[in-house]
Formats: structure tokens, sequence, C-alpha cells
């Protein structure tokens, strides 16, 4: 067993991950063959089947699961590994391993560059998701560090808020409700509301301002996707609720605006988390530190156009 190599436990881990040699070569920029050779190696060593077909994916063994657990800290370790020695030699470097919920795509370019800038050793590793796969990501220890609107219940976090996040109903600018004067929840009702899938932060803020107006929980559409949903709302096709970092560009050429209605937009909170009781790496535990102290002024910074035109 003494004779493994880290790009034989990579291969199993990525294969684990993907149930598939092809996806895990990709992530590893190498070929089909490589891996499969590596796995054929690792078996050899261990002196058990790893893995398995199963139709046209490939399946861990119980022997295979086993490893992979070890598999994945042995490299989470040696990552660290690294970290702590260049932290030694007063560098900051390493990968920081952070994931985003899908909303907080947008939010993470003014938070990201110039952190690097100033660490230009760190490397990124970017995961984007919705809700439950930040989570899983987070609980699986693929992700050091989580940016999310409410951290999840079924995790122990350290989490910290950093940012106020404003999200609200939008509409095209000539949409009807537009030019409406007193205009109410009410209205926004019929108008066929294009939302989220459930789970998500702009979900659940809207089904909190419904639930406080005394509105039954009736939706036009469901949708997973920010994108779809502006290009839906866009074409004139109901109303959106979304957050404003989403619909930064889409504000800025006037496709959408907000709906004149009292309290809109809403804000929530942006929060950054890590896993409780587990080392955080030094990239990350610095990161997390820069957004706690520069997020607020960042953020407000990257919307400043959209509070300045609310206010005209």
């Amino acid at each position: 067993m003494y004779h493994a190599s880290f790009r034989q436990l990579q291969s199993l881990v990525l294969v684990a991950r993907h149930e598939s040699v092809s996806k895990a070569a990709e992530a590893m920029h190498v070929t089909q063959p490589a891996v499969s050779l590596q796995l054929r190696t690792l078996e050899s060593i261990t002196g058990v089947a790893l893995v398995r077909k199963d139709g046209r994916g490939i399946q861990l063994t119980a022997a295979g699961e086993v490893l992979v657990d070890f598999a994945e800290r042995i490299l989470r370790l040696w990552e660290h590994a690294g970290d702590e020695l260049s932290a030694l030699q007063g560098v900051t470097s390493g990968t920081l391993r952070i994931g985003a919920v899908t909303t907080a795509e947008h939010l993470l370019p003014p938070l990201l560059v110039p952190f690097t800038l100033e660490r230009p050793d760190v490397r990124l590793k970017l995961q984007v998701g919705n809700r439950v796969e930040i989570v899983n990501m987070l609980a699986r220890q693929e992700i050091d560090v989580a940016i999310m609107g409410t951290p999840p219940r079924e995790l122990r976090t350290n989490a910290a808020r950093f940012a106020r996040h404003p999200m609200g109903f939008v509409a095209a600018a000539d949409h009807p409700l537009m030019k409406k004067r007193k205009l109410t929840l009410a209205d926004v009702v019929g108008a066929n509301l294009l939302v989220r899938e459930r789970g998500s932060g702009t979900r659940t803020a809207v089904e909190r301002l419904f639930k406080e107006g005394g509105h039954a929980l009736n939706f036009g559409s469901e949708v997973s996707s920010n994108e779809a949903i502006k290009r839906m709302v866009s074409a004139g096709l109901g109303v959106g609720f979304l957050s404003v970092h989403a619909c930064a560009l889409e504000f800025k050429s006037g496709l959408l605006r907000m709906l004149p209605l009292k309290g809109n937009p809403v804000d929530a909170d942006w929060q950054v988390m890590h896993l409780a009781g587990q080392p955080i790496p030094k990239v990350a535990a610095a990161f997390q530190d820069f957004v706690i102290e520069h997020g607020q002024e960042l953020v407000r910074s990257e919307l400043e156009g959209f509070y300045q035109r609310s206010a005209s």
C-alpha cells in the first residue's frame, strides 16, 4: 500500500466523483487509458478490486468506498501541508477552494479579483451550483469555504455575515405594472411570477413575503436558472424575483427595472462559512477574513450605479 502515488489516489477520487473514467481524465487533463492504468496499478498494489462497471458508468466496490475516503483525506492533508510550509516563509499561497450558490456568481468577481491580485501565488478552484450542491460539497470537504445567504441547518458551520443582499421583483421596462400607481403585492400575484427552485435564497425570500402579505404561494413558473428568468422577463413573459447582483447588466442596459412596489427591493445577508471543528487552510482563512473586512464595501461599490438610478 505504501507504494501508491498521489496520482493514483487522485485518479480514484475523480473516478468516484464523476462515476466515469473519461470525465476523470478530462478533469486531470490526461487520456482515458492513463487513468485506467492508474486504477489498475492501484488495484494491483491493494490486491482488491476498487471499481466495477455499472452499465455505461463506473461504481466503487466496498473496498473502493473505503479507500476513496482515505485518499481524499491524504490529498487534502498534503495540500494543507504545502500551505503551511508557504506560511512559514511568509507567503500566502495554495489553492483557494471556494463554493458559491448560483445567485452569488455575479458577486464573486469584485471579491476574488482584489484578493488574488494582492496574492499572485494563490490558485482558485471555484465551484458554482444550487444550494443543495454547495452544501453537499462543503459536507464532503470538496470546498473549504462557501458563500450563500443562510447557513445550512444540516451542517455545523462557522458563518459570518459580510454584506447585504438586495433582491426584489423585476420586470421589463414596458411591462404594464411599471405604469400602475399604488402597486401592491396583490398586483404581482397575478402577473405570472417567475421564481427560482425551492430551497434557493431568492425563493425562500419571496415565499416569506407572500406569507407575510397573506397571499397563497401561487407562482407562475419555477425556473432553475437566473439567466432563463431574466430572458423571459425581459421578453415580457412575466415578472421575476431575482437578486440585484444577478441583474446589474440588465439594469444598466435598461432591459429590466425594479417594480415600483413599496419595500422593493428587500435586503437579506450574504454569509461566508466553513465547517465547524475542521482545520481551515491558511489561504481559505485569509480569504474569509478579507471578505468579512472588505466585502460590504466592495459589494456596495459594484452596485453603486443601481443605487444611484434607484434614488433618481
